[in-house]
């Protein structure tokens, strides 16, 4: 019997905002935002010892991820999650490897090269020789993009869709999903809920820019009678201004049971958790810790790392990778957090970090102030009335070892020609700009890389620093000259209320 089933917890979630009482796991699946406007949060973060872990080690990742998330979830029976999560991580779901990785060079779970892996890791400049893989250098990926969609998005969102489907079905209810995506969220959130009963899906995301032919064909595809794409003329940051306005608007929220997907839905961050320990686990023979490297612009798959190391995993240190947009890179160095304006915004070779408002620094920030509503709220304060905020030099950080950097278009150029070359591996953009960043400062091994999307979906920028095309599987060729279904739209508030309630 494995840990998971014989334990007993009492897991209740809060606001950061601490304007609503606590509730359960189901009510903050289905609710995404808290109705103060916060987000929610563990009333505490579990800890894993390092005995623990080592019980984990020979774990497949379906049983990996039951133990994890069955410390944060204490109101579905622990038999039912199981279930779920063997349902979500069968390897015939992320079975979609990049043909330049195909023939055994990324290696398992537990060292072996095995296809059947939900998220190998990569050790860049491995050799291999009479069939064992060898490491020649301290730098590794860790292979997130085989889902459905090629983003590493579908590990966690394929769980979400699962969850919903459990918790609405068994309750006979409906959720209307809203979301904003600024290229994968969008896709994978959509192939994970396609088709489920009770369940619509309107998905905003920018018209102009911000995403590539791939990403956009990929969603607008779909002609499932449940997905609904809204193409808005404005940036990611109206479309997720849009989301978090709808969602805070009670009585529509309830009267039309808003639901969502991105990243500020909790389930999405416990499930990121998942792949942080799996990484370490498939890095490391006994103890030891290790740093990792991730490519950020909503700082929801950094969190995950903090939270993971809040828990006990040993994290030495973590890089946060942005684009030209560095509202984060600027927050981690000098302590001011800026949102950007739409026209301070940049248009990347890596769109699906151009973000200029990291919504999941809340969280975050939430523990920088140990855990306090009303100097959280005293800092949103701030930032509403001034448009930005100060963290002092003495509460820099909950993590010390954090650090972060920016990376331009030709450095991620450079980057994606210099790791084909030395290694022969193709990267797409976003993941060249955590590599870019680690490369730019003083190497800590091991480094971990988490990869954020396979090179085909960002064709042009691959193309542009290799000179010639990313192979793509059969079953995506064709894909940008299907019949599109997408519905154009002003940015407003209003509108888009009207179209959720006409289609739900």
């Amino acid at each position: 019997c494995t840990i998971g089933l014989l334990r007993k917890l009492n897991m209740k979630y809060i606001s950061t905002r601490g304007g609503v009482p606590e509730v359960s796991f189901r009510e903050v699946l289905l609710a995404g935002l808290a109705p103060d406007g916060g987000l929610y949060v563990p009333e505490y973060y579990p800890k894993v010892s390092g005995e623990q872990m080592a019980k984990w080690r020979d774990l497949s990742y379906e049983d990996l991820s039951f133990e994890i998330i069955s410390l944060f979830v204490d109101d579905i029976p622990p038999a039912t999650l199981k279930e779920i999560c063997s349902k979500t991580y069968d390897p015939k779901k992320f079975r979609y490897r990049a043909p330049e990785r195909v023939g055994g060079r990324s290696t398992g779970f537990v060292g072996d090269g095995s296809v059947n892996d939900i998220t190998p890791l990569l050790w860049l400049g491995q050799t291999r020789r009479r069939g064992q893989t060898k490491p020649d250098s301290g730098l590794a990926l860790l292979e997130l993009s085989n889902g459905p969609t090629l983003a590493f998005k579908d590990v966690a969102l394929q769980l979400v869709g699962n969850l919903f489907e459990y918790v609405l079905g068994e309750n006979g209810q409906m959720l209307n999903v809203l979301g904003a995506t600024s290229g994968d969220t969008g896709s994978a959130a959509e192939y994970a809920l396609r088709g489920k009963r009770g369940i619509n899906v309107f998905m905003l995301s920018p018209h102009a820019g911000g995403m590539s032919a791939f990403q956009k064909a990929q969603m607008y595809s779909l002609q499932d009678a449940n997905i609904h794409n809204i193409a808005i003329r404005g940036t990611f940051d109206e479309c997720q201004d849009i989301v978090k306005s709808v969602a805070e608007e009670a009585p529509f929220r309830e009267e039309y049971r808003i639901g969502a997907v991105n990243s500020m839905n909790w389930a999405r961050i416990m499930a990121q958790i998942v792949y942080y320990f799996k990484a370490y686990l498939a890095a490391t023979k006994d103890d030891g810790s290790v740093n990792f490297a991730v490519p950020s612009g909503n700082f929801g798959n950094a969190h995950a790392c903090h939270v993971a190391r809040m828990m006990g995993l040993p994290v030495d240190s973590l890089t946060i990778a942005t684009n030209e947009n560095d509202v984060l890179d600027v927050f981690f160095r000098t302590g001011v957090y800026r949102p950007r304006n739409q026209a301070e915004t940049h248009i990347t070779s890596s769109p699906s970090m151009d973000i200029a408002k990291a919504s999941n620094l809340e969280r975050f920030m939430f523990d920088v102030v140990s855990r306090d509503p009303g100097e959280l709220c005293r800092y949103w304060g701030l930032l509403k009335k001034d448009g930005s905020f100060k963290v002092p030099e003495s509460m820099r950080y909950v993590n010390p070892r954090i650090r972060s950097g920016m990376s331009t278009h030709s450095d991620r150029l450079e980057t994606i020609k210099h790791i084909y070359k030395e290694h022969g591996t193709l990267i797409d953009p976003h993941t060249a700009d955590a590599i870019s960043v680690v490369h730019s400062g003083i190497l800590r091994f091991p480094m971990i890389v988490m990869e954020t999307a396979q090179p085909c979906k960002f064709a042009d920028t691959v193309r542009e620093a290799v000179g010639f095309e990313p192979q793509r599987r059969d079953f995506f060729r064709g894909l940008e000259d299907l019949p599109q279904r997408v519905t154009v739209m002003d940015p407003d508030v209003e509108g888009i209320k009207m179209f959720i309630a006409k289609h739900s």
